[in-house]
């Protein structure tokens, strides 16, 4: 199976990795940590080294605790600079701009970028399917529920006794969206949308039955990266420091059946990632 988007295709062959570069002040466990454009450019260069296969920027943060939506005009001073510095510095590696906003994607993709990864898989902008139609993106569709400010908060957490069942309905119905406006179901990757409107059982049981997304028919990507449920279970309340369990959660999710994995810490995903995918290609069971 393989993912195509603006520039070309990636083969799913094996696990693959994004990339988190976020270029936002706010963001839950990195923010700030980009000054300027050569900050972000040494961490694009480290990624890549260390087998990243994707580079994914952002620049509106959704943290769980007050998170302020930014302006269009915003959010494209800060990723611009960074896209581009990451296409021209690695024209091989696709670049993916994690955003809702329309107007982001289309000069992303203008600009040289291959994915859109929208956390409110096209909610919250009416326009974004047909930009991304347009210009041949492959698109990440995550489940969320509520807008930027609170999406990540615990407001829209209400499910009844099926929770997988409601966001295997709630993505389908995202995926008939992207569909209905031109894209290609080859372009479409859906996330269960790990941490958002969810509680940490709620992400625990999307979890462990991860297979249950991957039946709606996509390639699943998970974004399990320092999370709070992780803190919960290890009592590791640094995002920064939950780099353990973060790895135990993405060979969990490989396991069941995800092949996208978005991290900060690409060297260690990368190893662990690969160590347990030939494992499962030597399991005859």
């Amino acid at each position: 199976m393989n993912w195509r988007h603006a520039t070309g295709e990636l083969a799913l062959d094996r696990p693959r990795i994004l990339g988190i570069v976020n270029v936002t002040p706010d963001s839950f466990s990195d923010g700030g940590r980009l000054g300027s454009i050569d900050d972000a450019r040494r961490l694009i260069d480290a990624m890549v080294a260390e087998g990243a296969d994707v580079i994914d920027i952002g620049g509106e943060s959704t943290r769980p605790q007050g998170a302020t939506p930014v302006s269009a005009d915003e959010e494209l001073r800060r990723v611009m600079p960074v896209i581009e510095a990451s296409i021209q510095d690695h024209p091989s590696i696709p670049v993916s701009v994690d955003t809702v906003k329309s107007s982001v994607a289309a000069r992303a993709l203008r600009a040289g970028a291959s994915i859109v990864n929208d956390v409110s898989g096209f909610r919250l902008d009416d326009a974004m399917a047909a930009v991304c139609a347009e210009g041949g993106a492959g698109v990440v569709l995550m489940h969320s529920r509520g807008d930027v400010a609170d999406m990540a908060t615990f407001a829209h957490a209400n499910y009844g006794a099926d929770i997988v069942g409601e966001i295997v309905a709630e993505l389908s119905a995202r995926v008939a969206g992207a569909e209905r406006a031109g894209i290609s179901r080859d372009r479409i990757v859906v996330d269960p949308g790990i941490g958002f409107s969810k509680r940490g059982e709620h992400s625990l049981t999307t979890l462990g039955q991860l297979r249950r997304i991957g039946s709606i028919g996509f390639p699943v990507l998970v974004g399990v990266s320092r999370k709070r449920f992780i803190g919960e279970i290890t009592s590791v309340r640094q995002p920064d420091a939950r780099l353990a369990g973060t790895t135990g959660a993405n060979v969990a999710a490989l396991d069941r059946g995800a092949m996208l994995f978005r991290v900060h810490d690409v060297r260690t995903a990368r190893h662990a990632l690969d160590v347990a995918w030939a494992i499962k290609q030597h399991d005859r069971s």
